[in-house]
């Protein structure tokens, strides 16, 4: 690998995980946002998502400068401009927080069905049994069924969880034992606890709706570890105050971060977290193995892993 410059747009932890990985490779430590002035010798950059780099009309003077190809962090592009997906090579990072997400979705069911951390206690006088859920037996009902909707699939049935899903196109689900549902409202009549996994686009905005709420299964858990631009918050904050919708725990939400007072912060049924999902180790080295094997792949003159289809969105 020796003789190949990256610019990363990720941190310096990252990075020193990276030289490790491919040794030889020069790195550039490059601030997030629009990339400017790269050296004529950066063959690739690692472009991390950033609202300024997003919201980017127009591409840097110079653009794509002296780049082979450009390697995302995210699964999603919904972060990035038009313009730095064309006309170079770009590679998504699709796959690299399956397992991350799906443990927290999973993190996220066992809290809601054991009631944690409510449940623990400090004094004498809390000592009283209370009934708890169980998750064997239950139903998760899954909305996209990429990378993330395949793995937590793959935990919750090892947990005796029924599985149904939901995905845009009609090929065979790839993990034996999850159920195909019809509809979005199909899936949230018979749905325990829903998980959002889709990408962000406009046939997937705001699909969490007053329709779709209105047919909410008594008791049921919104999970979203997507995109809060999958959820339209009005129509949730009415079915959780109605009693439609006993639980959400929300990773994403829309905008992020929240303006300061936001009923999400503060309401009772509503248990959020500052997108940080994916934030493992794990991701880390996921990610710096599969910018390794793109490398191998872009000096060896093969298709990049993950590669995006001019105009596609992952």
């Amino acid at each position: 690998m020796s003789g190949v410059r990256i610019a990363s747009q990720l941190d310096a932890r990252f990075n020193a995980l990276l030289a490790a990985v491919v040794p030889g490779v020069e790195i550039l430590a490059l601030p997030r946002g629009v990339p400017h002035g790269l050296p004529e010798d950066i063959r690739v950059l690692l472009a991390a998502p950033d609202p300024g780099l997003r919201d980017a009309a127009a591409p840097p003077s110079g653009w794509p400068f002296g780049l082979g190809f450009v390697q995302l962090v995210s699964s999603g592009t919904d972060y990035f401009p038009d313009w730095l997906l064309e006309p170079l090579p770009v590679a998504s990072a699709r796959g690299v927080t399956a397992d991350s997400l799906a443990e927290f979705a999973l993190a996220a069911m066992f809290a809601a069905a054991k009631q944690l951390p409510h449940l623990w206690i400090d004094e004498p006088g809390q000592w009283q049994p209370r009934p708890l859920a169980s998750l064997a037996g239950s139903t998760l009902g899954i909305y996209g069924f990429g990378r993330i909707g395949q793995a937590l699939a793959r935990k919750a049935l090892a947990l005796d969880i029924e599985v149904i899903a939901l995905r845009r196109s009609a090929r065979p689900f790839e993990v034996a034992g999850v159920r195909g549902v019809a509809s979005v409202e199909e899936l949230f009549a018979r749905a325990d606890h829903l998980v959002l996994a889709a990408p962000a686009d406009p046939s997937t905005r705001h699909v969490v709706d007053r329709r779709s709420l209105a047919q909410a299964k008594p008791g049921l858990h919104l999970i979203n570890i997507a995109r809060g631009a999958l959820v339209d918050q009005d129509a949730l904050l009415e079915a959780l105050d109605s009693g439609q919708v006993a639980l959400a725990s929300l990773d994403v939400t829309e905008p992020e971060p929240l303006p300061a007072g936001h009923w999400l912060y503060s309401h009772p049924k509503v248990r959020l977290s500052p997108h940080t999902s994916a934030n493992t180790p794990q991701v880390y080295r996921n990610l710096a193995a599969l910018l390794a094997r793109n490398l191998d792949h872009f000096r060896s003159g093969r298709p990049l892993e993950n590669l995006l289809a001019q105009g596609e969105t992952a």
